[in-house]
């Protein structure tokens, strides 16, 4: 099987969206509330793709637009073909932290990130304080927004003690590779 194949196999394999079904309408990035801050919108990305070239998948997952797409979405109620471009999205921000390429400016995203998916493997649920944690810890910027924490805490939006939910077990087992 040739490397063209093996990309667009694999990728199909990982998340089920067969990139080549995107006839380059343009409608995902037109609906994209975030393409303009996006290196390369979404219709870009999945023509990346559609290539096959090692080159282009390499800079898909440098790319800061896998981490700016906030999976509103909106672009799979765009397309004409149902493309789930933010389980490719998912997927491509996945295969970025495993190969460690990921894009330099886009290290405060990854940062929130894998602070909120902690912060959901283990609570079950988002605990808001945990994932102010985890971000600062990870990118050092513990005095932004410190103001704001004690008229949060006095008016109750920031519990201290996170609410577990029943079944952590099952939670924990969607994050195991």
């Amino acid at each position: 099987m040739s490397e063209k194949k093996e990309l667009t196999s694999e990728i199909r394999a990982a998340t089920g969206v067969n990139v080549n079904r995107c006839y380059q309408c343009g409608k995902c990035s037109a609906g994209c509330a975030l393409n303009e801050s996006m290196d390369y919108p979404p219709s870009v990305v999945m023509r990346m793709l559609q290539t096959n070239s090692a080159e282009s998948f390499d800079k898909t997952l440098r790319s800061q637009s896998i981490w700016l797409c906030a999976s509103c979405q909106c672009c799979i109620a765009r397309c004409p073909m149902q493309i789930d471009i933010p389980r490719l999205m998912d997927y491509l921000r996945a295969r970025a932290l495993e190969k460690k390429t990921v894009n330099r400016n886009s290290k405060k995203i990854v940062a929130f990130h894998r602070a909120f998916l902690d912060s959901v493997k283990y609570t079950g649920r988002l605990y808001e304080v945990g994932l102010v944690v985890g971000y600062k810890a990870r990118t050092l910027s513990l005095l932004q927004d410190l103001s704001v924490a004690p008229r949060m805490l006095m008016k109750g939006k920031l519990p201290l003690i996170p609410e577990r939910v029943k079944g952590r077990k099952l939670v924990k087992k969607f994050f195991q590779p």
